[in-house]
C-alpha cells in the first residue's frame, strides 16, 4: 500500500508541476481555454503559481497536507470549468485526481496523528 501512495503522490506531484508551470507560461491552449470562462492573464498565472507551489509543498512531509489541499482546489476549479465546456472525460480524470488527493491528505493525517510509530 506503501508504494502504492508513494506512486500516487509522484504523479500527483508532476501532475501539479506541469499543470501550473503551463498556466504561468500562459500557453495558448489554457489562455483561450480558462479565458472563455473569465480567467485573464494575471489570473491565469496566479492560478498556475498557486498548482505549482501546491505541486512543490507536496513533495515535503511536513507540509503535504497544505500543498494536497492547495492542489486539491485548483483542480476542483478546473473540474468546474471542465463541466461547463461539457468535456466530461478529462472532468472525470480531475475528479479521480482530486479524491487521489483526499487519500493523500488522510494518509498524511494518519501519519501525523500517530506520531509517525508504526505499531
Amino acid at each position: 500500500m506503501n508504494l502504492f501512495l508513494n506512486v500516487i503522490l509522484v504523479i500527483l506531484v508532476l501532475l501539479a508541476i506541469s499543470s501550473g508551470a503551463t498556466k504561468i507560461m500562459l500557453m495558448q491552449q489554457d489562455v483561450e481555454f480558462f479565458g472563455n470562462y473569465g480567467f485573464t492573464n494575471s489570473i491565469l498565472i496566479t492560478y498556475g503559481a498557486i498548482q505549482l507551489i501546491g505541486g512543490i509543498l507536496l513533495v515535503l512531509p511536513k507540509t503535504r497536507i497544505v500543498g494536497a489541499f492547495l492542489v486539491a482546489i485548483t483542480f476542483l476549479i478546473s473540474l468546474v470549468v471542465l463541466v461547463m465546456e461539457g468535456n466530461i472525460p478529462v472532468a472525470i480524470i480531475t475528479l479521480v485526481c482530486v479524491a487521489l488527493l483526499g487519500l493523500i491528505i488522510k494518509q498524511s493525517f494518519d501519519k501525523k496523528n500517530d506520531g509517525g510509530i508504526k505499531n
